[in-house]
């Protein structure tokens, strides 16, 4: 398994459509930088986002989200509460190769801020945007900038193909557009 290189991820965002749009030079004058780097690719948030609140203090539950918990939110600045917590996207859409896994590590300009972005690894064979979780550490409001950059994604790609890839076994998150919470297959 190895990292891959500008210009695997050139290749493969262009030919196999893995990631959409595409943005071929990395962008950093007067923005959080994002597109292509020398070994990852610097993704956006989109302007759509869903910030947590407590107004109805209803109890976060992974297997029965309420979505009274959050509000939803469209603009070019979203400001995270102190100490709280958003969800966003992608402007990307993402086409990972049976071979392939992404791993995503949040951008350090906000980790200086004490912004924390986490979002799971892009597993072989997903397909969709991807659902940002963004954490503000601080006890101060925090600005997020939409269609700047949130994270890097750095590709691994195997030695041989998986035996079963997330589009195979019918990943709950397959596919999803915009913002998706927090889902539990019942019945499968």
């Amino acid at each position: 398994m190895g990292l891959k290189s500008d210009n695997w991820i050139r290749k493969m965002a262009i030919e196999e459509d893995m990631i959409t749009p595409f943005c071929e030079n990395l962008v950093a004058k007067g923005v959080v930088s994002y597109g292509l780097s020398s070994y990852g690719y610097d993704i956006r948030v989109s302007d759509e986002f869903k910030i947590f609140t407590n107004v109805n203090s209803t109890v976060i539950d992974p297997k029965d989200f309420d979505e009274a918990n959050v509000v939803d939110f469209k603009g070019d600045i979203c400001i995270v509460p102190p100490n709280s917590f958003a969800l966003a996207r992608t402007v990307e859409y993402f086409k990972m190769p049976s071979d392939t896994l992404a791993i995503c590590l949040g951008k350090s300009t906000y980790a200086r801020c004490g912004i924390i972005v986490n979002v799971t690894p892009f597993e072989p064979g997903f397909e969709g945007h991807i659902t940002i979780e963004i954490s503000n550490t601080t006890p101060l409001p925090a600005k997020i900038y939409a269609n700047e950059g949130i994270a890097q994604v750095l590709f691994l790609q195997g030695d041989e193909k998986c035996e079963t890839t997330y589009k195979d076994r019918s990943g709950k998150y397959q596919k999803q557009r915009g913002i998706t919470l927090p889902r539990i297959i019942k019945d499968r």
